[in-house]
């Protein structure tokens, strides 16, 4: 009971020194409370949030990180509850003191100049490793599909139903990169700032190196010649060379940055601020950085398929906003909560039209949107809170989870739901298809958990693979924005163009102009384009 007592009395004493616009003022948190919130915190946040709290599969828990928590008690409240849509559980069995400890050490002060990471500290942290070159035997590129699995610390390779390699990368974030144009190499990132480079051609991890303390994501040009890692602590642009790993340079940046990526249609690369009004566009020849003003900051987006428009919402903002590229003019605007991640929507072609569906955060319920006429369609309630709504041209269906044991399947066509359990008891997320959609892959979300391969058109499992807390998925197509108009296609050509050849399409695209929408158009000739390729590999 002492040792709780001194706890409440240092929260009383932190309490008493906050202002009344909930800034904390000079008068120090307890000593006791401190000694108590440490010792908890190495028990149970160091895993994932790191000793030093600089951040591993978690975000750094350093005061300028949680600024928008002014007070313990909502901090505390946070760590008692979780956060929903994220890998943060919750922690129930603490009591409310040692919650309380928790979040008044993650909030005593900490002096972030110590925490650099410049060209140095990248240059020694490379490794180059000595693996022998294996052949993947890689039938084709289109079905390649890398997948994470985050708590058994590896990286797999598959294509269509089988795993063609496993290697070890701990605390991988996500947004597994191919380079272009040859797509001979991915680019892996963790948490914990390394971008490790592997070969698809060798078949072997070839090089790493820790390019800053706490990563956001990497990305790199549309020719291949530079890569971008984006960093939140420090907050940097660290730009290198993707065939060697060589550091070119590390330029500083303004803010938080939510993320960057390529426009694949030209030379430039587009990012915004969780914490600023701006939008960031470099320019992938120079490397220079211009900035624009908008209205509000941007902290989750998507890029439209066809390059033209950002579509964007605010974690704690209630409307989604299109914004032109070229101008960063409003086009769209209505009320919408946040997006659970970036890059969270969806999209399909049907009857004329083209749809995106995405999750939203802490909601039951996905939502349906027509592209480029830009109006709401529908709410579909899916029972629970979800993080991932997927499709492809080869199924009739958007694949949703809903935070439980449940595959969500969303008519394209009427919006009815079917419910299917692909693991009965255990959690589902995250579909992704082979480049064909003749495959799907399902992540059974625990540690004894596996990779799900079904059959897209029967809706049944073709095999499955053990994994301990499978996640994040990245097929070659399916995961390239350069592909997206290509998959319209697909829809366009089965829509329109029934029982016609590649050849007789082909033949009847000039007649087309004002019947079909530029990007139907657009879309028609990449589907085309990438037939005729298919049709030239298969010729004896």
């Amino acid at each position: 009971m002492k040792r709780f007592f001194w706890i409440f009395f240092g929260f009383l004493v932190w309490a008493t020194a906050v202002s009344a616009h909930g800034h904390a003022k000079a008068a120090p948190a307890d000593p006791a409370v401190l000694a108590e919130g440490k010792s908890l915190y190495l028990e149970h946040c160091a895993r994932c949030h790191h000793a030093d709290r600089i951040g591993i599969s978690g975000p750094p828990l350093l005061a300028p990180f949680l600024r928008k928590y002014h007070s313990l008690p909502k901090l505390a409240a946070k760590i008692k509850d979780g956060f929903p849509q994220t890998l943060m559980p919750t922690f129930e069995k603490l009591s409310d003191a040692q919650r309380l400890a928790i979040a008044t050490f993650i909030k005593s002060p900490t002096n972030l100049k110590k925490y650099q990471w410049g060209k140095a500290q990248i240059e020694k942290s490379r490794i180059h490793y000595s693996n022998p070159k294996k052949d993947l035997h890689i039938q084709d590129m289109a079905d390649v599909m890398p997948v994470v699995e985050r708590d058994g610390g590896k990286v797999w390779i598959m294509e269509k139903e089988k795993i063609l390699d496993k290697f070890e990368l701990k605390n991988v974030h996500g947004g597994i990169k191919y380079r272009f144009p040859d797509a001979d190499s991915i680019f892996v990132p963790t948490r914990d700032g390394i971008v490790a480079k592997y070969s698809l051609a060798n078949g072997r991890l070839e090089e790493s190196a820790r390019q800053c303390i706490y990563l956001r994501n990497v990305s790199l040009s549309r020719d291949g010649k530079y890569g971008y890692t984006t960093c939140l602590l420090p907050e940097q642009v660290v730009v290198f060379d993707p065939a060697n790993m060589n550091t070119i340079e590390v330029k500083p940046l303004e803010g938080k940055i939510s993320a960057l990526y390529d426009l694949y249609t030209k030379d430039q690369m587009i990012f915004t601020y969780r914490d600023k009004p701006k939008v960031g566009f470099v320019d992938t020849h120079t490397n220079t950085i211009t900035y624009r003003d908008i209205e509000e900051p941007i902290e989750d987006f998507f890029i439209d398929p066809f390059d033209k428009y950002l579509i964007a919402t605010a974690r704690h903002g209630k409307v989604l906003r299109v914004y032109d590229i070229e101008t960063l003019k409003v086009v769209f605007e209505h009320a919408m909560t946040g997006m659970p991640h970036l890059f969270s929507a969806t999209y399909w072609y049907r009857d004329g039209h083209f749809y995106f569906a995405t999750p939203h955060l802490r909601s039951d319920y996905i939502t349906v949107w027509e592209m480029y006429d830009w109006k709401f369609v529908r709410k579909i309630p899916i029972g629970g809170d979800g993080f991932f709504a997927k499709t492809h041209p080869a199924t009739d269906y958007l694949w949703v989870d809903n935070g439980t044991d449940q595959l969500i399947l969303v008519s394209k066509k009427d919006y009815s739901i079917k419910k299917m359990i692909p693991v009965k008891g255990k959690q589902y997320i995250h579909a992704e298809f082979s480049g064909d959609g003749k495959y799907t892959y399902l992540s059974i979300y625990t540690h004894d958990g596996s990779i799900e391969v079904w059959d897209t058109k029967a809706l049944k499992k073709i095999t499955s693979y053990p994994a301990d807390i499978p996640v994040g998925k990245y097929n070659f197509i399916c995961k390239n924005r350069r592909f997206y108009p290509m998959l319209f296609g697909i829809d366009i050509a089965r829509d329109k163009f029934a029982n016609r050849t590649v050849a007789e399409i082909s033949a009847s695209l000039p007649s087309l102009k004002g019947k079909l929408s530029p990007f139907e158009i657009r879309a028609l000739k990449d589907y085309l384009k990438t037939r005729t390729a298919q049709k030239k590999r298969t010729t004896p």
